[in-house]
């Protein structure tokens, strides 16, 4: 440790009683590994809309104004009042952001585990990771190959482990294939290319043209713009042709996921020889696991029978449920295809007082399909 500096710069995020959402960066004191940790120098960590949603939390960016303190950048917005509700639990706290990266590991304790890590490159989970070392324990690293480029190791839990998480939820709830709503984002195409590989039809929802184009270049067989005039059409025979009975949506808001849920009734009844007033009995569950979209979901049940469910998906919950021996096999899989499946693409990479500076912290919460940024805090 006597190589290392005395302070750790760490992003936090901190709701204000007054109704203030407050992000700064802080240096802190360098932690030291417990007998079952590492210490990690992070070379890079992505930007995730799991990362923005508690990143600024609900408030209202368009009254984001710029500030310094202690020569470090600070942002602050208003939270507007009825969000203050939702953000009751966290009022108070300063808490550190980024759910993962990559980095080596410069100190480790003293259990074989942590000492077999040290000078290793390792991706990492597990929270607090938009800052310039973590500590955490070591399982809750995964050992890269050598050589790895920080770039390649700072996006390999979340959107490779959702991605394959959707596969494996297919499979374990009998559905034989998958409808995807904003398609064309890194972790759609990830999902392109797990499905061709596997054999699993895919129908891809996405709202541009662009996007459109996106797919087809990864080989996507199944492609709807929900801009088109034709879109429920469209996605009714996608489905009916694909038999997908399973939907994943990231938008959460908007009428998306009750569309799904009603193409895949349209699809159900197409095959049915009686009629019923209560619908097909073909049951089909959609999924919400992202938050693209932040207005009420709306829908209407009468439009796709009782058969049905929508419900909340997370990436953590799903692991905890798999056991270890899923979890191992699907680590294995992320690190045997980082480079080809699960590369993630970046429009932007950013120093961790860039990303505090107000026109790219605006930008990067754009959510805009085709621009990823990616932190590294070391330059």
């Amino acid at each position: 440790m006597t190589d290392l500096p005395d302070t750790n710069l760490t992003m936090l995020t901190l709701a204000k009683p007054e109704g203030e959402l407050e992000v700064s960066l802080e240096r802190r004191p360098m932690p030291t590994p417990q007998p079952h940790e590492v210490l990690v120098k992070i070379l890079a960590t992505p930007i995730n809309p799991s990362d923005l949603g508690l990143l600024f939390g609900a408030a209202d960016m368009t009254t984001a104004r710029a500030s310094t303190r202690d020569g470090l950048p600070v942002i602050t917005a208003d939270i507007p009042a009825p969000a203050m509700r939702a953000m009751g639990g966290r009022i108070g706290d300063a808490l550190a952001i980024g759910n993962e990266g990559c980095g080596t590991v410069v100190a480790a304790g003293s259990s074989p585990e942590a000492q077999a890590l040290l000078g290793k490159t390792v991706a990492l989970i597990g929270g607090e990771i938009y800052a310039e070392y973590r500590c955490l324990p070591a399982q809750m690293c995964m050992l890269l190959p050598d050589g790895t480029d920080p770039k390649d190791g700072a996006s390999c839990f979340v959107n490779p482990l959702t991605s394959l998480a959707f596969t494996e939820t297919m499979k374990n709830e009998g559905h034989s294939a998958i409808v995807h709503t904003a398609a064309a984002s890194n972790l759609g195409q990830m999902l392109v290319k797990i499905c061709a590989k596997d054999g699993i039809p895919l129908v891809n929802i996405v709202r541009s043209d662009a996007q459109v184009e996106i797919l087809k270049g990864l080989g996507a067989k199944y492609i709807v713009n929900s801009s088109a005039d034709d879109f429920m059409d469209r996605l009714i025979d996608a489905i009916a042709e694909t038999g997908a009975t399973i939907g994943f949506d990231a938008t959460g808001g908007g009428k998306l996921a009750g569309q799904v849920l009603t193409a895949m009734e349209a699809a159900a009844v197409k095959r049915m020889t009686t009629y019923s007033r209560y619908g097909s009995d073909t049951f089909k569950q959609v999924y919400i696991y992202g938050a693209l979209d932040l207005s009420p979901t709306i829908f209407s049940a009468r439009s796709f029978g009782l058969t049905w469910s929508l419900s909340g998906f997370l990436l953590t919950p799903f692991l905890q449920k798999a056991g270890m021996e899923t979890n191992m096999r699907l680590r294995k899989r992320v690190i045997d295809e980082l480079t080809t499946t699960f590369k993630s693409h970046y429009s932007h990479e950013i120093s961790l007082t860039d990303a505090l500076s107000l026109d790219v912290a605006q930008a990067y919460n754009a959510k805009r399909t085709g621009e990823k940024y990616l932190i590294k805090p070391h330059g």
